[in-house]
């Protein structure tokens, strides 16, 4: 520790250097014997020789007291100057540490700080994509097993079609006038066309099942990429956020921080992850409106095959007794021909005019069908009076039939008499050939809904009123 007064690190160095001998020999000799005398000892110790000025006859010195006094001060202001200065120094590079290291340490506090809400909003957005994943699973799980049940539903109306098709082919096996297209047949027809349009229906819904799995797949394999990314995220950002001034594994990277590989930011990386929740939400919307229009569909082919089923059997039961009673009306009129032959000449008259009469009638009632039949669009309707009116046809057709094979009856005479039994006995045996059909073969195979009980709620369902 140095003081004011401390001793000046400079030292004064001798004036003249001692005296040798070849020194002695080249300084010139004083002659004056007192001055000589007496400096001959003084060399001969070795001292440097003195001189005198002859002028003043006094020592003769470098630096004045002042010079001497004036190097002190000079000293000693430079020793204040240097020492202050070191002070201040000091003083700086100390308060310099304090505050670079409160700023180095407040940062790193800010910086694991916002590691911390950064691992935050990673596991939020990581816990709605597994939420969002979860749900997604369940729907496609869901909408999978609509499929199948969907799937199941198609190849079961095979069977209601191929029993339909089979009644339409038996039928082909009526005999002369019960070749007629009645309404068992055009029913027949119809629910065949309607199988079939269930049938394409339910294969559209296969079809727009399988694209929208593939859409759901697509978008559960986004999100479960981006909550991977995220966990691997939260997992280092989590290291980070733990990583101190002592931990193992820190080291220096020259120029890292020069280093920029991102491709986001924060706004982008928060749209990216909501966008794959949208997506999937979206997905998961129109997977779910696709399960409710396939289960819409089910019921609906399911009211349309049931209501076609039934009104198919109705119209063979229908179709059974008018043809029961066409085959004993044809047995009555047998025995009454076979009785009442001989009146049958005074009845031709009355039968012609019988069969004109029926003329107008009947252009008529086919006058009012063929009208009809020029109504647009759904207009179109098979209403009780298309079907009032088919059947006047058929009744006056039927009767005009009648009357006729009366008439003939009648003009052949008795020698026609056993061909018309003939004839009323081959007619009889159509209409028995037509009823084994409608009731044995055809409705044999219709007793039941041809449905495999086994496949599950999907035509035994409570139907919805339509």
């Amino acid at each position: 520790m140095s003081v004011y007064y401390a001793s000046s690190p400079v030292i004064r160095t001798r004036s003249v250097t001692p005296m040798t001998g070849d020194c002695y020999r080249s300084i010139p000799m004083i002659s004056h014997g007192s001055v000589t005398g007496r400096f001959k000892k003084e060399m001969d110790m070795g001292h440097a020789k003195t001189y005198y000025n002859p002028a003043r006859n006094a020592l003769y010195a470098r630096f004045s007291h002042g010079d001497w006094d004036m190097s002190n001060n000079s000293n000693y202001h430079m020793s204040d100057r240097e020492r202050s200065y070191a002070e201040r120094l000091r003083s700086d590079a100390w308060r310099a540490v304090k505050e670079t290291d409160h700023r180095t340490r407040n940062r790193q506090a800010d910086v694991t700080k916002r590691l911390t809400d950064r691992v935050q909003d990673i596991n939020f957005w990581k816990t709605e994509l597994n939420n969002e994943c979860r749900a997604m699973e369940n729907e496609i799980e869901n909408l999978q097993e609509h499929k199948r049940i969907l799937e199941k539903a198609y190849h079961d109306t095979k069977n209601p079609l191929h029993i339909a098709e089979e009644c339409l082919l038996h039928r082909e096996k009526r005999q002369g006038i019960d070749m007629v297209h009645d309404e068992v047949e055009k029913t027949l027809v119809k629910e065949v066309g309607i199988i079939k349009m269930c049938q394409d229906r339910m294969k559209k819904y296969l079809q727009r099942a399988h694209v929208q799995l593939k859409m759901d797949r697509s978008a559960l394999h986004e999100m479960e990429k981006d909550a991977k990314d995220k966990h691997h995220a939260e997992h280092l950002d989590d290291r980070m956020q733990q990583m101190r001034n002592t931990s193992m594994g820190i080291g220096y990277y020259p120029g890292i921080e020069s280093t920029d590989n991102t491709i986001s930011v924060p706004q982008s990386w928060i749209k990216f992850t909501q966008n794959n929740i949208l997506r999937s939400q979206k997905e998961r919307a129109a997977s779910e409106r696709l399960r409710g229009e396939i289960d819409a569909c089910l019921r609906q082919c399911a009211n349309d095959m049931w209501s076609i089923f039934n009104n198919v059997n109705n119209n063979f039961n229908t179709r059974i007794r008018e043809s029961t009673d066409a085959r004993n009306k044809l047995q009555a009129h047998l025995n009454r021909t076979m009785q009442e032959i001989f009146d049958m000449e005074k009845n031709i008259e009355l039968l012609r005019k019988a069969i004109h009469d029926k003329e107008a009638p009947m252009k008529v009632s086919q006058t009012r069908l063929e009208e009809r039949t020029r109504r647009m669009h759904v207009e179109l309707c098979n209403d009780p009076v298309m079907r009032t009116l088919q059947r006047e046809v058929s009744e006056i057709r039927d009767s005009v039939r009648y009357l006729k094979d009366k008439l003939r009856q009648s003009e052949i005479s008795m020698a026609r008499l056993m061909k018309t039994k003939s004839t009323l006995e081959h007619d009889i045996s159509v209409k028995e050939n037509s009823i084994a059909i409608d009731s044995k073969a055809c409705m044999g195979m219709r007793k039941g809904f041809p449905m495999d009980p086994k496949v599950g709620p999907i035509f035994n369902m409570p139907l919805a009123v339509i």
